[in-house]
């Protein structure tokens, strides 16, 4: 009889606990403070990531072989995600309504974050798909959370976008699988170049990817479904959640396949277009969900080139990102002009140091991106700081006059310190961190982000961003609505009408056709009602997913 496991079952604990804290509304008295024991979920994760990530686990009987071990620059990733979703489950326990919903939101909160925190730590295909769906689908729970007619339009939106990123991904990762020797990522990616339809699965897997990395023009959820979400759960979306299309990038393409190049050009493109369009946006949380399509937009131009600072940039992004989308909030319950202006320094130095102003935790973050590519990229990657100044800038314009609104539940004495704490404390980390970090993740000497060339090639884009904010505070451009792209598709609405006999009269099968598939999605529309309508949905979901995995674990074994 085999063991039923090898190695260390720290990176077990990682994704089995916040299973088990999303389990917490199951108990009746617990429910209605269930979302207390939300920033207790990613403690083992960060553990974990200070401690180094280390040691690895296998489990043979689990689904078709369980392994789990860190992928490169996990540390960073994990701690970043972790740090990310702690801070944001403490501002989701203080703004967020308590009751029989809030179950639903702990449950789904918490399997979403098993997911993110999975992708990082996935060794073979099957785990890692698992995760990502995890991840992908449970998410659409946070952003219709609030079930306005916007939350429910946005969250149509994200799941027909993370269902066909799914099933590409599920392609992509198959042809992969059949190809290969075993399971193994590494493995799957050896043996994707030389498949049959190995080209097709590559391509299957940039498109699952990439609409999760909000890769331009696959990014159409990002700028539709931040607004309508939560603030934590924005928070969440865009510093956390848009990494496990990344990850996913560097995992499974491989080197010297010629996709590089595909990546280097969708990046550039929306690390430019993505900015520009931002300052077309009303809605602060619209800005900032463009702008992290640009960032976006600049890692996977960093995942094509093959950055080895790839992890060290996303940490910092990650940090910053949630720390801004927190200031959203922190605005929100603000009650006194000295809170409003406290937050707007927050935001102010948390958007600088994005846009990489020297000493700053994103010049460093530049620097090590910049670090091993070539002269051409390392400039647009220079150049980037100008239209990232210029979002940004507009970005804090919009915050400024975003205006204060009751809280989701009364609010104490405490809640705006509270939730300033929270967001200042990530602002902080997203400033220093990078320099704790400097010299065991880069390996450059520690003189280097302060000699005088790097200090200038930061400083002159922020300033030119800062003239452009200055021309565009007096000449605004013309308010857009978010999604761009989508109102192409609206446009094309004809194209999908059924043709017409001469006389003007539809095709008589057309009603054979349609009405079947009309009333399916009646029925499916109604169960979906009474799943959003039943407190204890989420929280079962991730039961069934713990017993079945323990089934097929134990009739395995």
């Amino acid at each position: 009889m085999t063991a039923l496991y090898t190695g260390s079952l720290m990176p077990l604990a990682v994704l089995v606990w916040p299973l088990l804290v999303g389990l917490v509304p199951l108990v009746p008295r617990w429910r209605a403070g269930a979302l207390r024991v939300l920033p207790l979920a990613p403690l083992p994760a960060l553990a974990f990531a200070a401690a180094g990530a280390p040691g690895t686990i296998d489990l043979p009987d689990l689904l078709l072989g369980v392994h789990l071990a860190a992928v490169p620059g996990g540390a960073l990733l994990l701690g970043m995600t972790a740090l990310v979703w702690t801070v944001a489950g403490v501002h989701a326990a203080l703004t967020l309504k308590s009751g029989m919903q809030a179950g639903n939101f702990v449950g789904f909160w918490c399997l979403t974050l098993a997911g993110n925190l999975g992708v990082f730590l996935a060794g073979d295909v099957v785990t890692f798909y698992l995760a990502f769906a995890a991840v992908s689908l449970a998410a659409w729970f946070l952003v219709v959370h609030e079930r306005t007619q916007k939350a429910l339009a946005a969250g149509k939106l994200y799941i027909t976008l993370a269902v066909l990123g799914e099933a590409a991904l599920l392609i992509g990762l198959m042809i992969g699988a059949a190809a290969a020797e075993d399971l193994q990522i590494t493995s799957v990616r050896a043996a994707l170049p030389d498949a049959p339809l190995g080209q097709v699965g590559l391509a299957a897997l940039i498109v699952g990817f990439g609409i999760k990395a909000g890769m331009v023009p696959l990014h159409l959820w990002l700028p539709v479904a931040h607004p309508a979400a939560p603030v934590p759960g924005s928070a969440v979306l865009s510093g956390a959640i848009v990494k496990a299309g990344l990850i996913g990038m560097v995992l499974f393409l491989p080197d010297g396949s010629g996709w590089g190049t595909m990546l280097i050009v969708a990046g550039l493109t929306g690390g430019f277009w993505a900015a520009l369009w931002g300052v077309t946006q009303r809605n602060p949380k619209a800005v900032l969900a463009y702008s992290t399509v640009s960032q976006m937009g600049l890692m996977l131009m960093l995942a094509g080139a093959g950055s080895g600072g790839l992890a060290y940039y996303a940490l910092h992004h990650g940090l910053a990102k949630a720390a801004l989308f927190l200031c959203v909030g922190v605005m929100a319950a603000a009650t006194t002009p000295r809170q409003r202006s406290a937050t707007l320094v927050v935001a102010a130095a948390v958007a600088l140091s994005v846009a990489g102003l020297p000493l700053t935790g994103g010049a460093l973050a530049k620097l090590g991106g910049k670090d091993g590519l070539p002269v051409a990229l390392a400039l647009a990657l220079t150049l980037s700081g100008v239209t990232t100044t210029l979002v940004l800038g507009w970005f804090l314009m919009r915050l400024d006059q975003h205006a204060a609104k009751p809280a989701a539940k009364p609010a104490g004495p405490h809640l705006w310190r509270g939730v300033f704490s929270g967001a200042a404390l990530l602002a902080g980390l997203a400033l220093a961190l990078p320099w704790v970090l400097w010299a065991g993740a880069m390996g450059l000497p520690a003189g280097y982000p302060v000699r005088g060339a790097n200090v200038l090639a930061g400083l002159w884009p922020v300033l030119a961003g800062l003239c452009a904010v200055a021309v565009i505070k007096r000449w605004a451009l013309p308010a857009q609505p978010p999604g761009d792209v989508l109102a192409l598709f609206q446009g094309l609405r004809g194209w999908a009408a059924f043709p017409a006999w001469p006389g003007g009269q539809r095709l008589r099968h057309a009603r054979s056709i349609r009405r079947p598939a009309l009333r399916a999605l009646l029925r499916a529309k109604a169960a979906e009602d009474r799943m959003r309508r039943w407190p204890r949905a989420g929280v079962v979901l991730i039961a069934a997913a713990l017993v079945f995995a323990g089934l097929i674990g134990v009739a395995r074994w």
